[in-house]
């Protein structure tokens, strides 16, 4: 037991290139999260809270995709490798989508026309995006057979993957300032913002595409697939439920991230959130680093914490934490939302964001490893491997609960009166500003909700049970049978 946990497998330019794919991958997935809803409401003028909707209706739609990329990886005989064929066959339709989804279309004076391209579009991105995220979320069991290994590997490269997730708050203001005409990217006191114009949502999407595109490829061309199991049968949507349902350890994680999906709420109205709070959706990225540089350090230091507790007790924590620093932060923002030349308050209240960072490690990091410790305990249990009917509803549920979280936010967003004073300020109406509720409202559903939901998601964790001792027995008898 002591050697295999000792053993490395992979080298440093593995490491870096499943590291740097997740990064590619997900600058795309965070563009789309962060800035469709606000070009589809400002561009192709579409009600903000409508659009939320039919984004989460087309991420339930596609769920059909899921199991079918599960299947297909689980049976694959490929040469290359049954999670990097996968990842190849998803770069083109990935790359395509990204950038079509942010097309300026002429037949926009038709609400419901727009409204069917909007839903289309990004039912054709997220098959897309499923293509590639099953398989990039499920190699990570198949990298390395130690544990102790994959647990800091999944910690190094989904800092990478967070960090990717933010990355278009930092392409968004090059481009802005390379489009003639542009958006200003920094507003002086007294000036009003001037909204992006539709050839800066384009050519953003096109730079994050063609680069994420080519940091995915990373992935199939220098990782190797060291822990890999063919199955011949179909695995069919009833045999992953029943999949789901003996392995209870699973289920529970599963069941987990769906209480806890009010943690994706931040992310989908950021750029409102910027707009509301700071006074330019340009300054999101304020928003962004402060926040992602704490979340940084929670994945770096969550490694530690389960070396010193383990993955249970880290999670309960680390949400347990996560609530409380939320809630602080909202009490912080009302106050300062009132004498926002507070310099106190207004170093308080970017400190706070920074303490809410600290939690994400439990929501981006945590699943992964119990994840693929679940599908060693599957295989330890009924002899059979199922990397991609596993990761298949992990990325579906992460799908899932994101789309709901934005929904949800763009919901509160749009009750808190968001869009008519946006539009009132962009007219240039004498004495149009946010108004303090306005305010309130939204960095309840920025702060306080995601603490609350993290807080319910502890429920199901207090009995999960692959941990310690269980988990070094599950590690030993696989490490056994495979010789």
């Amino acid at each position: 037991m002591e050697n295999l946990s000792t053993k490395k497998y992979m080298n440093f330019k593995e490491i870096a290139a499943y590291s740097l794919g997740l990064f590619g991958f997900q600058a795309i997935v965070g563009l789309l999260n962060s800035y469709q809803a606000e070009f589809d409401a400002s561009i192709l003028g579409a009600d903000i809270a409508v659009v939320g909707i039919l984004i989460l209706v087309a991420k339930i739609v596609s769920a059909v995709a899921d199991p079918v990329v599960g299947n297909l990886v689980d049976k694959s005989k490929s040469k290359l490798g049954k999670f990097k064929s996968m990842i190849i066959y998803s770069i083109i339709p990935l790359l395509i989508m990204s950038a079509v989804v942010f097309i300026d279309v002429p037949f926009k004076s038709n609400s419901m026309a727009t409204y069917v391209w909007i839903f289309v579009t990004y039912l054709i991105w997220s098959i897309a995006m499923t293509m590639g995220d099953v398989p990039s979320q499920g190699i990570a069991a198949a990298l390395t057979p130690n544990p102790t290994e994959r647990t800091n590997v999944v910690s190094i490269s989904n800092t990478f993957k967070q960090v990717g997730f933010s990355a278009c708050v930092v392409i968004v203001p090059i481009v802005c300032l390379i489009i003639p005409n542009g958006s200003k990217v920094f507003v002086k006191k007294g000036e009003t913002d001037v909204p992006m114009i539709a050839s800066e949502y384009f050519w953003v999407a096109v730079l994050t595409a063609v680069l994420g595109c080519v940091l995915f490829a990373l992935i199939p061309l220098i990782n190797k697939e060291r822990v890999v199991t063919q199955s011949n049968e179909k695995v069919t949507a009833k045999d992953m439920v029943m999949a789901l349902k003996d392995n209870k350890p699973f289920m529970l994680v599963i069941v987990s991230y769906f209480l806890g999906f009010g943690r994706q709420m931040a992310m989908g109205i950021q750029v409102q959130a910027a707009n509301v709070l700071l006074g330019s959706q340009n300054l999101v990225a304020v928003l962004g680093i402060v926040t992602a540089v704490g979340s940084m350090i929670s994945m770096a230091i969550c490694p530690l914490l389960i070396k010193k507790l383990d993955e249970k007790k880290a999670y309960i924590l680390l949400s347990v934490y996560g609530f409380a620093a939320s809630i602080f932060s909202f009490v912080i923002g009302h106050f300062w939302f009132q004498s926002p030349q507070n310099m106190v308050l207004t170093i308080l209240f970017y400190a706070s964001l920074f303490l809410i960072g600290l939690q994400f490690g439990a929501v981006t990091l945590m699943p992964m490893i119990m994840t693929a410790d679940c599908v060693d305990y599957y295989e330890y249990k009924t002899g059979k491997r199922m990397e991609g009917a596993a990761y298949s509803i992990l990325t579906l549920t992460i799908k899932v609960c994101l789309a709901l979280g934005t929904a949800l936010g763009l919901v509160f967003v749009q009750v808190s009166g968001y869009g008519n004073t946006l539009a009132d300020i962009t007219a240039g109406v004498s004495g149009a500003a946010f108004t303090t509720k306005t305010k309130d409202i939204v960095f309840f559903a920025y702060t306080a909700m995601p603490g609350i939901l993290a807080l319910l998601s502890i429920v199901p964790m207090i009995k999960y049970d692959i941990v310690g001792e269980k988990k070094n027995e599950i590690t030993k008898a696989l490490a056994e049978k495979r010789g």
